[in-house]
């Protein structure tokens, strides 16, 4: 028994809650009920889910002995053989743009009035994970599934109205809502069970699906889902038992969650028919996260120099590697009926006027338009400035809803397709903007911020401030040469970080000085340990609450 607010709060047993903002959330959201529900799902699934993440870094051995990942000989007949998803909801055969972000109030009026088919309640790559902004975003979510959200006075709220929405309505705003947890590697400090801390993605699903399953079924659609950083069909198993117990304690029918699920790793790049097929009574769809996956591929190879990859600024979808592992999703996706969503573009449009803001939106419209002749069935945005391009692009080349009849049999792929590296150079400029951009997004971040836009104009979420540090990483590990002859070494690179840091600084004019001081720290913790961290969450989480 706790007294939270004077309140007497009863936990179930084995429960435990630790953080600052437990008091406003308590009865209405931490209710004794939902964390028990969580908390079975916790008991049920953890150990399994900890098994599948050192099954993560024995792989990672074998890659760091040179064993190269394959498509596996066992499974061959899931690959070859004729097998279908279960069908998709009316309401989810158009999914041509889906903006995402992380569930703060402010990002979702902009997403609903933005003229997106889906909103996207990003808990992963976008979003903070502090215990306000966790929990404030599902209280947040349920309010827009239950008809209760309320915007600020002065903002206007929705761009079309339920009647205009009817066909695709999935909450009382006429909105398609889905939502993405954590990935499998994060934890939730906050909700310890049985004295450990729970699976944050766990937690994400079970909280959003405790309370708002059944008012979704209400309202014709259901409980939608994305789900991140999946390795192997064996994790995407994980998270298919967990719908299944859900759904069976609730005593709804199975197969009302519907999820898509993302390939941004090089391991799920060769299991991706398996993915699908041990979901395919509730997957609906493969997206291309084409950021987190440069970021495993650096990741997975980091120990070979052959491996080494340019700066991303020139790593367009159009490098082998990249093409060839968009082009096998869509081959997979649309061979099993789901659909092929293409991925992020870093460009933004919202902090640029005149003739920049026309070259972004151009390159936009060009990117979405690759995807579009290339057979993705939709896109991801993140700025709802590029709703409109995105969807012109997709407009003028998809006149039904989608394009599950493109098979993309005229390309064959093999493994060697996927391993084939882009060589480049890298400048000192470049690593000038790694170093500033990561600085920018890890104050940010430590302060709440999942998303900004840096001073390059840049989108920076968490995958791009991965890729950024994971090469940092390899240049300075591999002690890579810089045009010009210059080598990555440990003096060059505090010298360049320190006077990035200052440029940081006394542009902000030390307001947030001691975030910028943090963030470095963190990122010489990451850059200069010997041993590559996976995430770099795991390492900065520890100092938000």
């Amino acid at each position: 028994m706790a007294t939270i607010n004077s309140i007497s709060y009863r936990f179930p047993n084995g429960v435990g809650l630790a953080g600052a903002a437990i008091g406003e959330f308590a009865e209405t959201f931490l209710s004794h009920d939902a964390l028990q529900f969580v908390a079975k799902l916790e008991r049920e699934f953890g150990e399994q889910r900890r098994r599948l993440l050192r099954r993560r870094n024995e792989r990672q051995m074998d890659f760091n002995v040179g064993k190269m990942p394959d498509f596996l000989p066992e499974t061959e007949n899931i690959r070859t053989s004729y097998w279908r998803i279960a069908s998709i909801p009316s309401h989810l055969l158009d999914r041509r743009v889906e903006i995402v972000g992380p569930p703060h109030k402010e990002i979702i009026i902009k997403a609903l009035n933005s003229g997106a088919n889906t909103y996207i309640a990003d808990f992963e790559d976008t979003n903070s994970p502090t215990w306000h902004n966790i929990l404030s975003g599902q209280i947040n979510l349920q309010e827009l599934v239950h008809g209760t959200f309320q915007p600020k006075a002065d903002e206007p709220l929705f761009h079309l109205s339920l009647t205009e929405n009817k066909e695709r309505q999935t909450s009382k705003y006429g909105m398609v809502i889905m939502v993405c947890p954590r990935g499998w590697q994060a934890e939730e400090k906050h909700v310890l069970i049985d004295g450990k801390p729970i699976s944050a993605s766990l937690f994400d699903f079970g909280m959003f699906f405790f309370h708002n399953a059944r008012e979704l079924l209400a309202q014709e659609a259901g409980p939608y889902f994305y789900l991140p950083k999946i390795e192997s069909a064996q994790e995407a198993s994980l998270w298919n038992d967990a719908f299944l117990m859900a759904q069976d304690e609730f005593g709804i029918p199975r197969g009302s969650i519907k999820a898509t699920v993302i390939i941004e790793t090089v391991p799920a790049a060769f299991e991706m028919h398996e993915i699908l097929y041990v979901l395919k009574e509730h997957c609906i769809g493969l997206a291309c996260g084409r950021w987190n996956y440069i970021f495993s591929f650096i990741k997975k190879f980091r120990h070979h120099n052959e491996f080494l990859l340019p700066d991303c600024s020139r790593l367009s979808m159009m490098v082998h590697f990249l093409y060839f592992f968009s082009v096998l999703l869509i081959q997979t996706g649309h061979k099993h009926g789901a659909h092929a969503i293409g991925g992020i573009t870093t460009r933004n449009a919202l902090n640029s006027k005149g003739k920049a803001n026309e070259e972004m939106l151009a390159h936009i419209f060009a990117d979405k338009e690759r995807e579009v002749e290339d057979g993705f069935d939709g896109t991801w945005v993140i700025d709802p400035a590029a709703v409109a391009v995105a969807k012109a692009a997709f407009d003028s080349r998809m006149s039904g809803p989608n394009q599950l009849h493109r098979k993309r049999r005229d390309i064959q792929i093999t493994s060697q397709d996927l391993l084939t590296t882009h060589k480049g150079g890298v400048t000192e400029e470049e690593l000038r903007r790694n170093i500033s951009g990561i600085l920018e997004y890890f104050a940010a971040w430590l302060n709440g911020n999942g998303v900004i836009y840096s001073r390059h104009s840049i989108e920076h979420h968490a995958a791009t401030a991965e890729i950024a540090r994971s090469q940092l990483w390899q240049w300075l590990h591999h002690g890579n040469k810089f045009m010009g002859g210059t080598k990555a070494e440990k003096d060059f690179y505090r010298r360049i970080a320190q006077e990035e840091f200052q440029k940081l600084n006394d542009e902000e004019g030390g307001a947030r000085s001691v975030n910028y001081a943090l963030a470095k720290k963190v990122l010489e913790s990451l850059v200069f340990d010997m041993n590559f961290t996976d995430f770099f969450t795991t390492t900065a989480y520890q100092y938000i609450d």
